[in-house]
């Protein structure tokens, strides 16, 4: 069995099903199996190419295209809004009505799409990675979370109803009702449509003069997936090629007005978000602290009410009081490819981010390029840490070392006559590694570490084939406070008598990109 969870954070979902117009106000419920095909192979294309092979891709829309999906839907309601936008014809405008209807679902609820059959390893693994990453179904408005369950929870049937498809010969039972939901054709009854469809114009191939020419369809249900609603609706088609329609069956009261009691616990709040770098000229790493700071600033501005920041990004409650544990928001830069270019951007904040901070990080989508390029980024998803793969910021190892400068906030000491003041370790006191040792004891699970400072002289920090020094990377702020010493950094290894968790960031700068470290290789 392989179950598929979709909940909708802002409670609502926008689908107009395919043949009807948007202001019909007619909402699909349940989401169409062939819009959720879609919707996992944008995913895909957009965020997931480097993680899934092509040819994984494309068994797994063909394994969940063999079978209609059961459906475990929760009680919702339908809604809708009403405005006028304008409408140019010619020299004329004119305003015309639009309603905008939609499905509302508590955002707690989750919607489970569920097939039979089981997937292999590398397969599921997949469909988990997509679920992750997926931004939305259906319009954009429609915000979605996705996840794999490994068995459905429990339900009963005041919270969830189940919409199935239909057997042939089947009655309907007493107060159900049928919807044709759009599917997709399963692989070999596609690739026998299209034989049978270009049938006529195979035989006719260099025939009569005038002949229409039929058009070129993809070779399998995959490519199929990839076509414009908007071009097959103005060439003609009354449906996407591979798709049919499939009747479901549901209870006439779906959508049925209830009240619903307020739950008094907390809910869990995400702790990261991860975005992907997609500029045509990325910042390199050594710009880090730069571009952490400029994409802290458009966080604030996205997520500002009343005229203050969301106190994740601020570090700050609304009353002023700071967060002392920095539990606030820590900006990462990962150099993950061939270069040293920056290729993903973390935001992880152990207090988690609210409704206002999550909101701010979904519009992120571009910060200034100081003077340059401005960078791009599309946002893989928001969650935790164990949801996103390939960020070993957040793994386990004995042996962490220097990824960025770590830079000291303090002084180091001297005694009048110009000798360094040297502690019991051997460190100068105030020293980037008096410092380091000084912050890692002030936390019980780094108890017992070592350190030891890297040869600046063969370029500490490794990418691939590029080796850095400290005196590359930019270390300093160009606004906020922070105390910070007069060094410039320096690279260290960190040793722990047993595995500690990332990520590991510390020193001046911490939150915006400095003094991180990474599992040794």
């Amino acid at each position: 069995m392989t179950i598929l969870e979709i909940t909708f954070p802002a409670g609502r979902y926008h689908a107009t099903p395919w043949g009807r117009h948007v202001n019909e106000g007619v909402v699909e419920w349940p989401p169409s199996p062939w819009r959720i095909l879609r919707a996992l192979v944008a995913t895909w294309y957009l965020k997931a190419q480097e993680e899934i092979e092509a040819f994984t891709m494309q068994e797994l829309v063909a394994a969940l295209a063999e079978e209609e999906p059961i459906f475990h839907l929760p009680w919702a309601a339908t809604s809708h809004t009403r405005h006028y936008m304008p409408v140019i014809e010619g020299s004329n405008e004119k305003n015309a009505k639009i309603f905008d209807a939609f499905v509302q679902a508590p955002p707690e609820e989750q919607v489970l799409v569920v097939w039979s059959c089981a997937l292999p390893d590398a397969q599921r693994e997949a469909l988990r990675l997509l679920a992750v990453r997926m931004g939305y179904l259906g319009r954009a408005e429609s915000l979605v979370m996705g996840r794999v369950l490994n068995a459905l929870p429990q339900h009963d049937e005041r919270t969830h109803w189940i919409a199935a498809p239909m057997v042939e010969g089947e009655l309907i039972r007493d107060r159900w009702q049928v919807v044709r939901t759009l599917c997709a054709m399963p692989d070999n009854e596609y690739k026998a449509w299209c034989l049978e469809y270009l049938g006529p114009q195979q035989q006719n191939k260099g025939g009569k003069k005038g002949t229409k020419k039929k058009p070129v369809l993809p070779e399998a249900l995959f490519g199929a997936l990839h076509a414009d609603t908007a071009d097959l609706q103005k060439a003609g088609w009354n449906l996407p090629p591979g798709a049919r329609f499939v009747d479901y069956t549901r209870p006439e009261n779906a959508f049925t007005q209830r009240s619903m009691r307020r739950r008094t616990q907390k809910a869990v709040l995400p702790t990261m978000a991860r975005f992907e770098v997609v500029s045509s000229v990325p910042p390199r790493i050594i710009q880090a602290v730069s571009v952490t700071e400029r994409v802290h600033d458009a966080l604030c501005k996205w997520s500002e009410k009343d005229g203050r920041p969301a106190p994740v990004f601020i570090g700050a409650n609304s009353d002023g009081a700071i967060f002392m544990q920095h539990e606030h928001a820590h900006i990462f830069c990962e150099a993950n490819g061939k270069r040293d270019i920056i290729t993903h951007i973390s935001v992880w904040a152990p207090m988690g981010f609210d409704e206002q901070a999550t909101w701010a990080l979904r519009r992120l989508n571009k910060v200034w390029g100081h003077g340059g390029h401005d960078i791009r980024l599309v946002l893989h998803g928001i969650g935790m840490p164990e949801s996103f793969t390939g960020d070993h910021l957040f793994g386990l190892s004995r042996i962490w070392r220097s990824v960025t400068p770590f830079v000291s906030t303090r002084h180091a000491k001297t005694f009048r006559d110009g000798r360094p003041k040297i502690d019991d370790n051997g460190w100068q006191v105030g020293s980037a590694g008096h410092d380091l040792l000084r912050l890692l004891a002030l936390d019980e699970r780094y108890a017992g570490a070592s350190i030891r400072k890297l040869e600046e002289r063969s370029g500490p920090y490794r990418f691939n084939d590029i080796n850095l020094r400290s005196l590359q990377f930019q270390t300093q702020r160009t606004r906020g406070a922070g105390s910070r010493g007069q060094d410039h950094g320096a690279a260290f290894e960190i040793t722990f008598p047993k595995e500690v968790a990332g990520p590991i960031a510390l020193g001046y700068g911490a939150h915006f990109g400095l003094g991180l470290f990474t599992p040794a290789k």
